[in-house]
């Protein structure tokens, strides 16, 4: 089980050091390894290997299009697209696009620091400007005028200034004598410091840039990249949820989609003027057609594309069908409670959090169809074995990585025989999925520890900030969710286990849980405040009991989870430079929330044998409206019930592309060849889940906001000419940056 199922704290680390116990940790990796019968096998020498994938053939692009700004695919993107992409295009391209926050990608729209993501990446800061009684998320906002632009606190956006390849440095203080996974960790920590150091030096110049080391590859590269932050950040414009995820779950990740996925945002300097981008992407005024070449600057968030074999049938069988389950478990508690307590949706903001949920379970289940398919895998599989043969034949490479893909083998035996109890811990602490009283109770538990045992002011700090940023969730819904992980603990550890009857002392699990929220003060933030300063553990709290042997438990099985994944870590780090040596750049590396540019088109697509156009309409808004507006997925905002007349029904109002995205590519810009907004990825369809562990193009597709549909709604529909003008370009701009097609 990795930490696609386990989130973990900031804090996690420190915790584990100061508080957890000595564990024993299961031995396993000598043991036999349960095995699919197309795994691949390593034979003894004397043998001539056997290519179990012989005739399965692999495509060029297998890894994916999410090219990095550094090493660009200069001649491929000529040939391909008959285009000047020289290093100039580039790195215009690089300059116009942004991070949004930790979690999205966002553009420079306009020479007055105008800022285009996605409504879905905008909806927390939307509710946090909301006033009372205002309810934005559900009627929109659209300010006036500048002066009605509304700052978002702690809202930032990145701008990626510049990349330098720090590999050697990195890889120059590695020991040899240390463990592989003990190596990696090493390195990690040698990136993060070497981040910090050449931050400390950019801020004695500028305080508003910063420099991350990223590793690709799986850490056989390592790259410093220098980004700049702008903080003040102000909502100008984002549409009514109803039709920026209309639709609702049921139509995400589906296509033909009819969703106004757009929202924009104000860059402002430190004087408080509107920042003037040196570079940003200018509107395209016809849009795109069918065939045409685009492209999506963003920050792909992660993908698998590298993995082996036997990792990803550990994903399959194992892994994702446990998650699966415990996610459906989830939405069907958070859908029953907004159901039956609509009045509590927007004050505890459960809507994003029901959808955080439903988000995750849907993106999981494809990614689970694509590895339950027949041809996934074993084109994978080809690959494999096509790299196994050019390790093989050369001597230095045999010699370094002889027994590498035995011993990546035996981790997933690790893992698999640990993941019954560690799927009882999966999402503990995340803000979506878990209890906030059982997570306050947690950070309550550490910071008593580490004050005791004299952690740094600094660490007790961090771990202190962190934990008041919880908030509350309702009484009912907090018994459910308590009761529902109690329930957890007790089917991976059985009832006759000592903790599990410490725990329930002869109780239900739903009579702990009921118990525990009538009587705990941590379902109130002030009054958890007072205990995180006073010392929790000693405070009588009716939650003590139940964290004193739920922490515990956590934290044995967190340090487990962490040493598997550290020798995993290791031994993907040389299966990366053992990759790298035989292909170097001529494959991408796998998606890392960083700045990449993906090239594709605009195609429509066969589904089940029916043909997909590219482009949805406003027609195909209001048809879809009159079949299926009595539901309330698909009914329409007030203002769009009865649109003017002058509304163009006949506007695009999305479209699809062949382009590579992944989480984190949300809110990117879809720009044509000239470098000018033609769209802004939002989804994918059903067909490119599986596009998490191997790209393809056939069915598979990125879903955008037409730029057309957007400008057609900002005039016809909010009012918000002004806006349009700006974004066009017809408009009284009066920045000193350039579009990046000039």
């Amino acid at each position: 089980m990795t930490n696609r199922l386990l989130p973990v704290a900031a804090f996690l680390i420190l915790a584990i050091q100061a508080c957890a116990p000595p564990v024993q940790l299961v031995q396993v990796t000598n043991a036999p390894v349960r095995q699919a019968p197309n795994v691949v096998q390593e034979v003894a020498a004397v043998e001539a290997p056997v290519n179990p994938y012989e005739g399965v053939e692999t495509g060029r692009f297998d890894t994916g299009k999410m090219w990095t700004f550094d090493h660009p695919p200069i001649d491929y993107f000529r040939g391909e697209y008959d285009i000047a992409a020289d290093s100039v295009w580039f790195a215009k391209a690089r300059a116009a696009s942004l991070r949004f926050s930790s979690y999205c990608s966002a553009s420079f729209v306009s020479p007055d620091g105008l800022v285009m993501t996605n409504h879905h990446c905008a909806r927390e800061s939307v509710t946090e400007v909301s006033g009372e009684d205002e309810a934005l998320l559900e009627n929109g906002f659209v300010a006036k005028d500048r002066s009605e632009e509304r700052k978002v606190e702690d809202l930032f956006v990145d701008k990626l200034e510049a990349i330098r390849d720090v590999t050697a440095q990195i890889y120059e203080a590695d020991r040899m004598d240390m463990p592989e996974g003990a190596r990696a960790a090493d390195r990690d920590r040698r990136a993060t410091d070497l981040g910090t150091r050449l931050t400390r030096e950019l801020e004695a110049e500028d305080s508003t840039r910063f420099v991350e080391v990223v590793p690709l590859y799986n850490g056989a590269q390592y790259a410093a990249y220098t980004f700049k932050r702008y903080k003040d950040i102000r909502l100008v414009m984002a549409p009514e949820l109803q039709i920026g995820f209309y639709g609702g779950d049921e139509d995400n990740f589906t296509y033909p989609r009819y969703n106004l996925d757009a929202a924009f945002f104000r860059a402002y300097d430190a004087s408080g003027n509107p920042v003037k981008p040196e570079h940003y992407f200018s509107w395209s005024a016809s849009g795109a057609t069918e065939g045409d070449a685009v492209f999506v600057v963003g920050n792909g968030g992660s993908t698998s594309r590298l993995n082996t074999v036997s990792q990803l049938e550990y994903l399959r069988d194992d892994e994702l069908p446990v998650t699966v389950k415990l996610l459906e478990r989830r939405t069907e508690v958070f859908g029953g409670y907004i159901a039956e307590h609509p009045e509590d949706v927007e004050p505890f903001d459960l809507e994003n959090a029901h959808f955080s949920i439903q988000n995750n379970l849907k993106s999981l289940k494809g990614q689970l169809a694509g590895l339950e398919s027949d041809w996934l895998i074993p084109r994978r599989g080809a690959a494999e074995w096509a790299l196994r043969e050019e390790i093989a034949a050369s001597d230095s490479l045999s010699k370094a990585y002889r027994g590498l893909f035995d011993e990546i083998d035996a981790v997933q035996g690790s893992k698999r025989a640990s993941l019954g109890t560690a799927g009882a811990f999966a999402y503990f602490l995340h803000p979506a999925m878990g209890s906030r009283i059982l997570g306050r109770a947690m950070y309550g538990y550490v910071y008593t520890l580490v004050r005791q045992r004299g952690a740094p002011p600094e660490q007790r700090k961090e771990i202190r900030d962190e934990a008041l940023e919880i908030e509350s969730f309702p009484p009912e819904l907090e018994k459910q969710l308590i009761a529902l992980r109690i329930e957890e603990i007790e089917r991976a550890l059985g009832p006759s286990d000592a903790s599990v009857k410490r725990l329930l002392g002869g109780r239900t699990a739903w009579e702990v849980a009921s118990m525990l929220v009538d009587s705990t003060a941590l379902g109130d933030s002030t009054a958890f405040r007072k205990l995180l300063d006073e010392n929790y553990l000693n405070s009588g709290d009716a939650s003590v009991a139940a964290i004193e042997v739920i922490g515990p438990l956590y934290f044995t099985q967190s340090q487990q989870l962490s040493s598997f994944e550290e020798r995993e870590t290791g031994l993907n780090a040389r299966l990366g430079r053992a990759r790298f040596a035989v292909y170097g750049r001529d494959v991408a590396p796998d998606a890392t929330f960083s700045p990449r540019i993906s090239d594709g088109r605009v195609l429509g697509y066969e589904s089940s044998g029916v043909p997909v156009a590219p482009f949805t309409t406003y027609y195909g808004l209001y048809g879809r409206y009159t079949a299926l507006g009595h539901d309330s997925r698909w009914a329409l905002p007030e203002r769009w019930v009865d649109p003017p007349e002058s509304l163009d029904l006949s506007v695009p109002l999305n479209l699809v592309t062949t382009n590579d995205i992944t989480g984190g590519n949300s809110g990117s810009p879809l720009v044509n060849s000239n470098l000018e907004i033609v769209g802004l990825i939002f989804d994918s369809n059903i067909e490119a889940l599986p596009n998490e562990f191997l790209y393809t193009d056939v069915e598979a597709r990125a879903v955008s906001v037409d730029s057309r549909g957007i400008i057609e709604a900002l005039e016809e529909i909010y009012g918000a000419g002004w806006l349009a003008a700006e974004l066009t370009g017809s408009g009284a701009a009066t920045g000193s940056g350039s579009p990046v097609d000039d």
